[in-house]
């Protein structure tokens, strides 16, 4: 903090009124020079308020009319000063000090300490506003640069094309080497990588630093080592093929349509849908992918957790197949086995625990894609683990009874029923499967199960049962009866009238 004077020995405001001189016959009948120099202070006191007002009143104004006004209270010092210069100096007369009580001037004025001491902190926050900001906001400045090149991985790389080229200038750049025949892969190299560098191969380990960004430069992803297994899946295809062009310490920029990123549901929050990303990329190492049984427990648990979250991010994004996949690869790695081939005890029980997770998400992926059998299968494996798990109790339940195995599936249902009572998609699958039994309509709806592969429309292939005849008397029958009857009526009226 810039120290400040007393009111004596204060530059520059002060070097005014000393600039001043006066004539000594002014001060024959006059007080002396002290007294001159205290009702000096006694006036600039309601000044320094006024100054102390103004811009504690006003800190939120632009600088330029901050500046604006510290010019007019400058010249109203001024002023202020030469009226002192000018007012009477006859002992009756007097002056006023902030309070507004008289002061004779035939009295010594001996202002207290406390005021000089408040002068001169009302001229510290004078001085002050300006001051601190302009050094808070150059201090702002300074971090924010020395902020912006420590996060980025690769700050000596920071070229044009990286932080303000168009995407559409860079897929059109004739110094990018296209990584697919469709161009909408392409790479440029920033450090070529040694001479005897190696290239890595599908299905092998590799580790990246990476960060991308997309068109505006918002960085959406950043690790400064990535692992993953080329071809796994635990990454997107634009960071997999790449990889695969890559030399070991070789540093690349890579551009990727959103085809290879994240397409048309992007990644929520922060990856919009079909948006390209631009990514800087560096190949620190690879290897060949570890066999799971040679791991230790804790390092399969953290693997296969790591497969399982890809598989549900597949699951959320519809994309089963690829779902169905991570979860399989989760379950190669959560295991107790051994390379001799012993288990683990001790961690068997946590390890199930992921496990009957991994199949239970199985499962409903292979539901989505249609596979009944394999789902089937793994809602059994899930009870070999778990017999009192509820969702494998009911997926299986509802398996079976499509299959038409009533009485496994009633007791499969039954069982889930008296676990989850409250459940009402046990109930509601329940009551269908009793409808089934019972030969409703339901039932021919089910035996036209092939209509999966003519369609929904299954009409034109279910066969109409026989029609009843309804029973009673032909109108015919009736009508001939009517006919004898009368006719022998006729005939025994006429005999009659003959006789």
């Amino acid at each position: 903090m810039v120290s400040i004077a007393p009111c004596g020995d204060m530059e520059p405001e002060a070097g005014e009124l000393e600039e001043t001189t006066l004539e000594p016959e002014m001060f024959v009948k006059s007080v002396g020079d002290k007294e001159k120099m205290d009702l000096l202070q006694v006036l600039q006191e309601p000044i320094m308020e006024l100054q102390r007002m103004n811009i504690t009143g006003k800190e939120d104004e632009e600088g330029s009319e901050r500046k604006d006004e510290m010019e007019n209270e400058e010249v109203e010092e001024m002023k202020c000063a030469e009226n002192l210069n000018n007012m009477p100096t006859d002992a009756n007369d007097s002056i006023s000090d902030p309070t507004n009580e008289p002061i004779p001037s035939n009295t010594p004025i001996s202002p207290p300490e406390t005021n000089e001491s408040d002068a001169e902190d009302r001229r510290t926050l004078t001085k002050t506003p300006s001051f601190g900001k302009s050094v808070r906001f150059k201090d702002i400045e300074a971090v924010e640069e020395r902020d912006s090149s420590e996060d980025s991985l690769f700050p000596e790389f920071d070229n044009e094309e990286w932080t303000s080229a168009s995407f559409e200038e860079l897929f059109l750049a004739d110094d990018w080497v296209d990584v697919t025949d469709d161009r909408l892969l392409r790479k440029k190299v920033l450090q070529a990588s040694p001479k005897n560098a190696m290239t890595p191969a599908w299905g092998q380990e590799v580790t990246l630093k990476m960060q991308g960004v997309l068109e505006d430069r918002t960085v959406v992803e950043k690790d400064c080592k990535l692992v993953f297994v080329i071809g796994e899946g635990d990454v997107n295809q634009a960071l997999e093929e790449c990889t695969l062009s890559m030399k070991q310490g070789e540093i690349a920029l890579l551009l990727a349509d959103s085809q290879y990123t994240y397409g048309l549901l992007g990644r929520e929050p922060d990856i919009p849908a079909w948006a390209p990303l631009l990514y800087q990329l560096q190949l620190l190492d690879f290897r060949e992918k570890q066999d799971p049984l040679s791991l230790p427990i804790p390092d399969r648990i953290r693997i296969g957790n790591q497969k399982r979250e890809r598989g549900n991010f597949y699951f959320q994004r519809e994309e089963y197949s690829m779902a169905s996949q991570a979860y399989c690869m989760a379950l190669d790695v959560l295991t107790t086995r051994t390379q001799d081939g012993q288990s683990c005890a001790a961690e068997e029980e946590e390890v199930n625990d992921y496990r009957v997770k991994c199949l239970n998400n199985l499962a409903a992926a292979q539901l989505k894609l249609g596979h009944f059998d394999e789902a089937l299968h793994t809602s059994q494996d899930v009870l070999f683990l778990d017999p009192q798990n509820i969702k494998a109790l009911f997926r299986k339940g509802k398996l079976l009874s499509d299959k038409g195995e009533y009485e496994e599936a009633m007791e499969t249902l039954k069982k889930a029923l008296k676990l989850e009572p409250s459940t009402k998609a046990i109930h509601a699958e329940l009551s269908k499967l009793v409808k089934r039994q019972a030969g409703e309509n339901e039932t021919q709806n089910w035996q036209a199960k092939p209509a999966q592969v003519f369609g929904e429309n299954i009409a034109p292939f279910l066969t109409p049962p026989p029609k009843k005849k309804p029973f009673g008397i032909s109108w015919k029958f009736l009508l001939g009866a009517l006919v004898v009857a009368l006719g022998s009526l006729v005939t025994s009226v006429v005999l009659t009238a003959r006789n």
